[in-house]
């Protein structure tokens, strides 16, 4: 059976920030893929480069920071009921996408070119992580709502506001008709997430980019989202970037994870994959910091030593290796770790592996947690 075309492929992104006290490399090299219909969660400690790696997506990046290599292919081909983006014609006094076999560079849009701004909020959208930070509290729900819907869909103010009254009782906001005049600043934490989802969805988007979407929210909040979003995912087949560090929510709905760790994806693998069979030191570390059923009262969780470097000191050679207990000497702290493919289009980023998946002897004793879910 063939292999369908990814919707969306990152390869070596790279997105630093110019400082005065020097350059912060803030992704430096990504690589993922996204396939139509699925789930990726992008994992790791905070400051690894997650949300900077959906911002650049988009084109969201704000100076001093800039995407200063790589390519993000967006497949139109594999959106649902969408034009080839490549094929829309440039706005005056901005560049084109390249295109390559039917896809759109987006590295290679201008941030308010009418390209770009057709697939964001479009083909493309985010939910934000810190929803009273997104949304205005000077206009109403039905204002910014709206606003996203006749933006991209040619509707008047009633159908738009009858669209989006549909939305929030979508999402499961009571009353959907007196909410949509209310304030965000009226509405709880919980509420205010399920507008974000609600405006992210108005125009139907081939991919959803949520960025830690449960956040700040109480933990019967943040089940009752992540059913909404797997439902909203399962009725419209509509494939979702997830950006998190919880691993239980990753175990509970991914497909394929991606581990990061300061600017770099250290391991890609398919949930059962990565959770039953974790191979970077990295992840068997998060893996092992779970708290697990069954684990004794008096027994102290396993933690990662030390901490992420900073951005601005990162290390030499591999990322982790400051950190990492199975470190070798002359080697991880020499020279970037290359990226091993592995079956079945797994990858890691250690120099522990080789193509044919031969470990250093130490490893057996380091296999990680492989009874996680």
């Amino acid at each position: 059976m063939t292999q369908p075309d990814p919707l969306l492929r990152v390869e070596g992104l790279k997105t630093h920030f110019f400082l005065d006290e020097g350059t912060v490399r803030a992704v430096d090299g990504v690589d993922l893929t996204v396939m139509p219909g699925t789930i990726v969660c992008v994992v790791g400690e905070s400051g690894c480069g997650k949300s900077i790696t959906a911002r650049s997506i988009l084109g969201l990046v704000e100076a001093p920071g800039r995407v200063v290599a790589g390519h993000i292919w967006w497949n139109p081909a594999m959106a649902r009921d969408r034009s080839p983006v490549a094929e829309r014609g440039p706005r005056r006094g901005h560049r084109a996408g390249k295109s390559h076999g039917g896809r759109a560079d987006l590295t290679a849009l201008e941030p308010h070119s009418e390209q770009l701004r057709q697939i964001r909020g479009n083909d493309i959208s985010m939910i934000f992580q810190e929803p009273m930070a997104s949304l205005s509290p000077m206009y109403t729900v039905a204002a910014q709502l709206t606003e996203a819907i006749r933006l991209h869909m040619p509707m008047s103010k009633q159908e738009a506001f009858d669209r989006g009254v549909s939305l929030l009782k979508r999402v499961g906001i009571p009353r959907p008709e007196q909410r949509m005049h209310a304030y965000p600043f009226q509405l709880s934490g919980g509420m205010c997430q399920r507008v974000m989802i609600a405006i992210a969805l108005s125009c139907s988007p081939s991919l959803l980019i949520a960025d830690e979407p449960t956040t700040a929210l109480d933990v019967t909040t943040q089940a009752r989202i992540i059913d909404l979003l797997t439902e909203l995912q399962a009725e419209t087949g509509m494939a979702i970037m997830f950006i998190t560090h919880d691993m239980g929510v990753v175990a509970e709905i991914a497909d394929e994870v991606v581990v990061m760790y300061l600017g770099t994806v250290v391991e890609r693998g398919s949930v059962e994959e990565i959770f039953h069979d974790p191979k970077h030191p990295y992840t068997q570390g998060l893996l092992r910091s779970i708290p697990t059923m069954g684990r004794g009262s008096r027994q102290r969780l396993t933690s990662i030593q030390g901490q992420v470097p900073h951005p601005l000191n990162r290390p030499s050679g591999c990322p982790y290796h400051p950190r990492c207990d199975r470190a070798v000497a002359g080697v991880c702290d020499v020279a970037d770790p290359p990226t091993v493919n592995l079956e079945r289009g797994r990858q890691v980023r250690c120099v522990l592996y080789d193509s044919d998946q031969r470990v250093a002897p130490s490893s057996s004793a380091d296999a990680g947690n492989r009874d996680q879910p």
